[in-house]
């Protein structure tokens, strides 16, 4: 234990000590929903902002669709972050929004006032808000605000009969939110493979999957990312989030290195739609055991050989570190096999194990999944699984 928690403070020391930063003033998205709050459509006044997602719903079907459009237009940033508000109408909104934010980005980029570096900044997101804002894009959520939030839909949201939810881990905002080099370690390359191997497992159903960069990660490896504090205020995102989606669609979660720790906190809360919560690389979810997430989702893992997190300290003490390993036989989570993947950031790359098992449990294949080290085809992972419904 005296050698975890050396490392562990080793690690801390050699990477910095990371600090919530202040905003002074009221940000985009609080001076949107501010107004939003004193707002009126045909002499009605608007849901609160903390509205329920079913209230803010039933308000939006009451309305013509000139009537969303213009609410999407006067409040872009309030109705983009709105659960409850039907899906085209956050991603017009979204659109609205982000080329608000394009303009003053590139305002910035000609500030004197700004250092060269941060006019370049100003010049790095202002290309990554007209990328997210083409018009093939479905952005869900969208914030400006310090290193910016930021949701992808692929799919159709509103007649998905399954719906994944990628959660990523550090080091993920607006500006690394989508790669070009190995796309598939950043949320849109995840989000994007995901769908793509579900649609190629099951033609026929209908899925979506969101690129769920909606919570403020740590950044790197320092304090943040060895203690709960993001994990716990990302987790009270996600359970809105997946409270606010359309329909009755059943919804899977893929948590991603600290992404797990987010799944962990948030799935005692969780509604019973979410039948599954797997994780990936995981540094741990806040728990001993799997039983003790209290939740009814079944609940998978796996790692690959070579992905570094297996040497952190799987372990709590004084509120630093993730507690126990997902992929350990004690803790009992369902372990998949991740062959072909590499490193930390492989799980989603196109012809892994890891991905295609994500997909089969995506698309309700439960019994097509293959486990870590199988020795005969009904090994652990897929003891007590249902039959499949998936075509």
């Amino acid at each position: 234990m005296l050698l975890a928690l050396a490392v562990v403070f080793v690690m801390l020391t050699t990477t910095g000590w990371t600090a919530i930063r202040a905003h002074r003033g009221a940000s985009p998205l609080q001076t949107s929903l501010a107004a939003w709050s004193h707002g009126q459509v045909d002499g009605r006044a608007l849901p609160g902002p903390g509205s329920a997602p079913d209230r803010v719903a039933r308000f939006f079907s009451s309305l013509t669709e000139a009537q969303r459009l213009g609410l999407a237009e006067r409040y872009p940033l309030a109705v983009g972050n709105m659960n409850g508000v039907p899906a085209p109408v956050r991603y017009r909104a979204n659109q609205v929004a982000l080329a608000q934010q394009r303009e003053a980005e590139e305002k910035r980029t000609r500030d004197s006032r700004l250092s060269a570096l941060g006019q370049y900044e100003a010049g790095r997101r202002a290309n990554r808000f007209a990328d997210l804002m083409r018009h093939d894009r479905q952005i869900l959520a969208f914030d400006p605000e310090g290193s910016g939030r930021v949701a992808e839909v692929f799919g159709d949201l509103d007649r998905a009969e399954r719906i994944s939810v990628v959660v990523p881990g550090v080091d993920t905002d607006v500006l690394t939110f989508q790669r070009t080099y190995r796309s598939w370690s950043a949320p849109v390359g995840m989000a994007s493979a995901l769908y793509g191997a579900e649609r190629a497992a099951a033609p026929a159903v209908r899925t979506a999957v969101i690129a769920w960069a909606d919570y403020t990660a740590p950044s790197g490896l320092g304090m943040e990312a060895a203690t709960a504090l993001r994990a716990e205020r990302g987790a009270v995102r996600l359970d809105a989030l997946v409270r606010g989606l359309p329909g009755r669609s059943t919804v899977a979660l893929y948590c991603h290195s600290y992404g797990s720790v987010v799944c962990g906190i948030a799935a005692p809360r969780l509604p019973a739609r979410v039948t599954d919560v797997a994780v990936a690389g995981s540094p741990g979810m806040r728990v001993e055991r799997a039983s003790q997430l209290r939740t009814s989702a079944r609940v998978w893992a796996t790692r690959d050989a070579d992905d570094w997190i297996a040497d952190v300290p799987y372990m709590e003490v004084g509120g630093l570190g993730h507690g126990a390993d997902p992929v350990s036989a004690a803790f009992g989570a369902r372990v998949l096999s991740a062959d072909g993947a590499v490193g930390h950031a492989g799980y989603f790359a196109p012809g892994t194990e890891s991905l295609r098992n994500f997909a089969e449990i995506g698309v309700g294949a439960y019994r097509a999944v293959r486990c870590a080290h199988a020795e005969h085809e009904d090994d652990a992972c897929r003891k007590d699984l249902p039959v499949t419904t998936a075509a």
